[in-house]
């Protein structure tokens, strides 16, 4: 498959400046970047995050953005107005950063909890926010973790409907749920042409606990998710999602995932 779709997320790498952080992911081999939504790596406030300085980095480095992991959605479930407008605003500047740093997505949130009620609630907000979405070319992805509406498949297939949008759906991470006691398997099939992003990373159960693992060293048989979706049309990006710094250092660990993966799918 084409290894320019592959990138590597910067969140392991939270504590370091975002220059830090994206030259790693260049010396590890990546030509992409996943980039965490928080500063120092990202904010939808400017003066918190210098975007011009970023995209510079990325450029001189030879590293394109590929996602921000931007976190504008949760306060659409507000019961203050004014909270849900001012996540609006967050949201349209989640947007029009990941326009300016070349960036194809961005990561919502979809609203708070996992109650099906909030879908009424958080919708009318997506299709607003999907409109100004299309008009930049930005697909937004709320990321399958438990305890929201996109840890349960059923209930974010039932939030993409009512959004209606192909700018709007699912960053789906098989290990997350995995995690979370959900086939992901099955869970792809019911996602389906939704998944507008992919993260990639591996762990297993074990003794009633979940541990993460390397690359290839889990229970997440990851060629399979990726025949799978290419089989099926998918055309994003995936991110290796590193989160083994306290194991191995990332400048190790990250190059030894992208290795992996050229191995496995190159």
């Amino acid at each position: 498959m084409d290894m320019s779709r592959i990138s590597t997320c910067t969140y392991p790498l939270r504590e370091r400046e975002i220059a830090d952080a994206l030259r790693v992911c260049a010396e590890a081999g990546f030509v992409k970047a996943d980039v965490w939504g928080r500063s120092p790596h990202f904010s939808e406030d400017q003066f918190q995050c210098d975007w011009p300085a970023m995209k510079a980095t990325a450029e001189e480095l030879g590293i394109r953005v590929a996602n921000l992991g931007s976190y504008p959605g949760r306060f659409f479930a507000a019961e203050s107005e004014h909270q849900r407008h001012a996540e609006m605003g967050k949201m349209i500047a989640a947007i029009e950063g990941a326009a300016y740093v070349g960036a194809r997505s961005i990561r919502i949130m979809p609203g708070i909890g996992e109650e099906a009620a909030v879908i009424d609630i958080i919708a009318p907000y997506f299709v607003e926010a999907a409109k100004y979405a299309s008009e930049r070319g930005i697909y937004m992805g709320m990321e399958n973790h438990k305890g929201s509406i996109a840890g349960d498949p059923e209930l974010a297939v039932r939030l993409c409907e009512s959004v209606n949008s192909p700018y709007f759906g699912v960053l789906y991470e098989p290990c997350n749920l995995m995690h979370g006691g959900v086939d992901y398997k099955e869970a792809l099939d019911v996602l389906g042409d939704w998944i507008v992003h992919v993260h990639i990373k591996d762990g297993r159960h074990e003794n009633g606990e979940f541990h993460r693992t390397h690359l290839g060293e889990g229970d997440v048989d990851f060629e399979w998710v990726i025949n799978t979706l290419e089989a099926a049309g998918y055309r994003g990006d995936y991110a290796l999602e590193y989160e083994l710094a306290d194991i191995e250092p990332c400048e190790t660990g990250m190059r030894k995932w992208y290795v992996t993966f050229v191995e496995r799918m190159g």
